[in-house]
């Protein structure tokens, strides 16, 4: 494929995707597409690496079920989708924790010490560059890296011809308190991030209404 034919496939991908309202529920999609949606959030970057998210694919009616009365936005898709996502946001991630440790340790492959150059960066990073410190700070850090791998994949989607539907119109503490019930989440160490929906549409496309590019793009030459 030619540099121009991959720049249309990638524009067209972009134009295709839209946040789908109903889902053909007969349509399923195929485990090797999965895979590779799946994939491209395991890849996706996140801040020093330390990738702070946890993936539920639902499967279980009963909970799909549940779920409707306690995310409203979701219905459509848990009537319909042929994958339903949750996505968690990792709680207190800080160079005291056991994750950073395993990170770094297990995933990197580097000696971890509180008092190395890499964790005090990583201290200063968040304490003094952000300002990540308390719980809900570093825990809307942490959700703002699970909404990278959620790009990844609702474009990997686009590009392999699965819809998506990106979903927010739930109510956070009912939605935990019931994972938590269900023995799905620790909310000692996770938060619900969003959730989303893929699958294939049932309705046609709605053209896209954007704002030009003079309008968001500021060049500073």
């Amino acid at each position: 494929m030619s540099t121009p034919e991959l720049r249309a496939q990638i524009i067209e991908a972009h134009q295709s995707r839209y946040a789908t309202k109903s889902f053909d529920p007969t349509k399923k999609i195929a485990e090797e597409d999965w895979e590779t949606i799946i994939e491209s959030a395991r890849l996706s970057p996140s801040s020093f690496g330390y990738e702070p998210w946890k993936f539920l694919l639902v499967n279980n009616q009963v909970i799909k079920d549940d779920l409707k009365g306690i995310a409203a936005g979701a219905v459509n898709s848990l009537n319909g989708a042929s994958h339903f996502v949750i996505a968690l946001a990792r709680k207190n991630v800080t160079i005291e924790s056991d994750h950073v440790r395993h990170i770094v340790e297990d995933v990197l492959g580097v000696d971890f010490a509180i008092d190395s150059p890499r964790s005090q960066y990583f201290d200063n990073f968040q304490k003094n560059n952000q300002q990540l410190t308390d719980e809900r700070t570093l825990y809307d850090w942490a959700s703002k890296q699970t909404y990278i791998a959620m790009a990844n994949m609702m474009t990997t989607a686009a590009l392999l011809g699965i819809d998506s539907c990106p979903i927010e119109g739930f109510n956070k503490s009912n939605v935990e308190k019931y994972l938590s019930e269900k023995g799905l989440v620790d909310l000692n160490e996770f938060g619900v991030s969003y959730m989303l929906g893929l699958g294939y549409r049932n309705e046609p496309i709605t053209p896209k209404k954007r704002q030009s590019l003079d309008e968001i793009l500021e060049v500073i030459d």
